[in-house]
């Protein structure tokens, strides 16, 4: 009698229970760290690929996005994934040493950006013509450092024309990283060797018509990489997540590659080694 008595309360126990579960659920976020104005990669109005790609990832896993924004510059990992503020980095270096990388879902290379209607046609990095046209490009760090198609040009005796732009630039005005393409498109240089991501991108929506040709002859200049490969970085010991990435990579690999190529990433394939597999 006295069961049969609790009986409502136990159930309405049940449902508030249900409820809560599923309030929990619903409220589960993939927590991702990015940059607000850094596109093509990530801003604030979510309008990067690598926005795009969290927002796949967290539909997949049945959650939301939650963001915490920062300056991706010296510091960033520190003040983000390793205070523990969020839990995962989009777009990191494959096997970066400050994190756990998935395997990568995406390979890219420097490029040549050149305006289309002076027929330049650049993509030897040893083209005579490189010895007399004004060459942009970006300067990294906080100490300008040289990217690799400005150390191979310094290898060369090329130095005199060639013009640094921070990648950081004035962070008070959108996407600093696309002063190097502005300043092809207006002619204050005549080629740009950028990072392909941007490159394509900013020449994508560039008033002026631009080509993007991926830069080729850099092997003479090893140890200096022209190609990376690009992974989402999680915090050192987060196992279970990097996993699930892993497996959303893994499934759905036509989709990735189908966003990167609308937001005119140049793709490359990775090398082949000698035994004929992929490192």
């Amino acid at each position: 009698m006295r069961l049969r008595n609790n009986l409502p309360g136990i159930a309405l126990g049940l449902l508030f229970a249900l409820a809560t579960s599923a309030a929990a659920a619903s409220d589960a976020a993939l927590r991702v760290c990015a940059d607000p104005n850094n596109l093509p990669f990530s801003d604030s109005a979510e309008a990067g690929f690598e926005n795009r790609l969290a927002a796949m990832v967290a539909a997949h896993f049945g959650e939301q996005v939650s963001y915490t924004w920062w300056a991706q510059r010296r510091g960033f990992i520190r003040s983000t994934l390793k205070a523990g503020t969020c839990d995962v980095v989009m777009g990191l270096p494959a096997g970066y040493d400050l994190v756990e990388t998935t395997k990568p879902y995406y390979r890219s290379t420097y490029v040549f950006v050149t305006r289309r209607d002076r027929q330049l046609e650049l993509s030897s990095l040893i083209d005579p013509r490189l010895h007399h046209l004004a060459i942009g490009v970006h300067l990294i760090g906080d100490d300008g450092n040289n990217p690799p198609p400005a150390q191979a040009l310094g290898d060369q005796g090329i130095v005199d024309n060639v013009r640094g732009y921070s990648i950081y630039g004035d962070y008070r005005e959108a996407n600093p990283p696309a002063r190097l393409i502005e300043a092809v498109e207006n002619g204050a240089i005549d080629v740009a060797a950028a990072w392909g991501p941007l490159g394509g991108y900013f020449a994508q929506r560039s008033p002026v018509p631009l080509t993007v040709v991926p830069i080729r002859d850099y092997e003479r200049f090893a140890p200096q990489q022209f190609q990376f490969a690009i992974a989402m970085g999680v915090r050192k010991g987060d196992h279970a997540l990097r996993d699930r990435l892993n497996a959303f990579i893994d499934e759905h690999r036509s989709e990735i590659n189908a966003l990167l190529r609308s937001y005119g990433v140049p793709l490359v394939d990775p090398p082949v080694t000698a035994s004929g597999g992929q490192p």
